[in-house]
């Protein structure tokens, strides 16, 4: 076997992927116009593509001849991609335009999360910043100043400045926390 198919067996790829793509599925069966299940889809992605973020063996990781930082980064961007790009795919493929911008920032984001979930708590606890962030999104009352424009950044729409400002934030200190430190034991 080659070292990218073991990484990505180990990294529970499969796994993740077929979650994403029934979650995909189910939510766009009905075909709805409200952003929220594809919010939805989004984070169960990123959420399933968490469980890799801790890998078999972190001891093993930490004294591999190979870099890890690299590919730690590549593996929560290439994650937050698919989760990004799948959905709007689908629902393309099913004749419902979506907005592939809102999908592609949210997707980063809450990817960004779960890696800076990954880096402060373990790959077994990655899924928990992207899932409280996403309760109080779709729980919390409606964004009227910027305080609360960040907040639910994942509802708002694209071009919302604040919305892209948090998500690029969030993926860029996920991601380097999570390259850099790798998941806590």
């Amino acid at each position: 076997m080659r070292w990218l198919t073991l990484y990505a067996r180990s990294r529970q790829v499969p796994a993740s992927l077929a979650v994403l793509l029934v979650s995909a599925l189910a939510a766009f069966a009905g075909g709805a116009e409200d952003p929220k299940p594809l919010l939805l889809v989004l984070a169960t992605g990123a959420m399933a593509a968490s469980a890799g973020l801790g890998g078999q063996d972190l001891a093993l990781d930490r004294t591999a001849a190979l870099r890890w930082v690299p590919r730690r980064g590549a593996h929560v961007l290439l994650a937050g991609a698919v989760v990004g790009v799948l959905p709007p795919a689908l629902r393309l493929l099913a004749g419902d335009p979506a907005t592939a911008a809102f999908a592609v920032r949210d997707a980063a984001g809450l990817m960004g999360l779960a890696a800076l979930g990954a880096a402060l708590w373990g790959g077994q606890y990655a899924w928990t910043l992207p899932f409280t962030w996403l309760a109080f999104t779709l729980f919390a009352p409606p964004a009227t100043g910027t305080p609360t424009r960040i907040a639910s950044w994942m509802l708002m729409p694209t071009g919302t400045v604040a919305a892209t400002w948090t998500a690029a934030a969030l993926t860029v200190a996920g991601t380097t926390a999570y390259a850099l430190a790798g998941p806590r034991r």
